[in-house]
């Protein structure tokens, strides 16, 4: 098991690795497996790519994200143009369907709201705020509400978690219940934990996630 000091460096180096980021910006606390992110960015998408980057280190359990976004004359955005920018990303974007995404912006803050019919959609949409000036931070109150009547393949979610390299000698336990797909047992990284709820979300139907999947971490 690695030292608080070390997993601490690990994720200074990585978080440095990324070239959207400068080091110098953002500390790192890390403490039996929880690293905590403090300092301050001048976009929202540093501040989404910095806890990325911490979770994707082998030994982090969770993260705790305390990182301040601070915009010069140059990143500060009337709530109106933001809003204006986040509709016009999601005309040109295909993965967002049209009409079913609505936003609301107060002070820099952006929530969205409505329906999709796959998880992409909700992610896609996401992502197209992240990388806009003038957000501050963001809430998805999006719902997935699947067309699909077929019943959820539990077979099929076990074959894609096989077939993942990261994941595929994990200990997971796949269980299924109308719309929602259950994951229990034991994974060894917060990134495998958060593939595997990929791998679900991916499902045909699939309405809800519950990532029940513990972390065993040993190096």
């Amino acid at each position: 098991m690695r030292t608080n000091e070390e997993l601490q460096k690990d994720v200074q180096y990585a978080i440095k690795w990324e070239p959207l980021l400068h080091a110098a910006e953002i500390g790192v606390i890390a403490e039996d497996g929880i690293v905590t992110l403090t300092g301050s960015v001048d976009t929202y998408a540093k501040k989404e790519e910095a806890e990325k980057a911490a979770k994707n280190v082998a030994g982090v359990k969770a993260v705790i994200e305390k990182i301040e976004i601070k915009y010069g004359s140059f990143g500060k955005k009337d709530d109106s143009d933001v809003a204006r920018e986040i509709i016009n990303a999601f005309k040109w974007n295909w993965e967002i369907p049209d009409g079913k995404v609505k936003v609301k912006v107060e002070d820099g803050w952006v929530t969205l709201d409505g329906q999709v019919e796959w998880n992409y959609q909700k992610v896609a949409a996401k992502k197209a705020v992240t990388g806009l000036l003038g957000v501050l931070g963001l809430t998805d109150s999006l719902i997935v509400k699947s067309e699909i009547k077929d019943s959820i393949e539990k077979r099929d979610i076990e074959k894609a978690i096989e077939r993942n390299a990261t994941i595929y000698d994990e200990e997971v336990k796949i269980k299924v219940s109308g719309n929602m797909v259950t994951l229990s047992g034991t994974v060894h990284s917060l990134y495998q934990k958060e593939e595997c709820g990929r791998m679900a979300w991916n499902a045909p139907g699939v309405e809800a996630v519950k990532n029940e999947l513990e972390i065993d971490y040993a190096y």
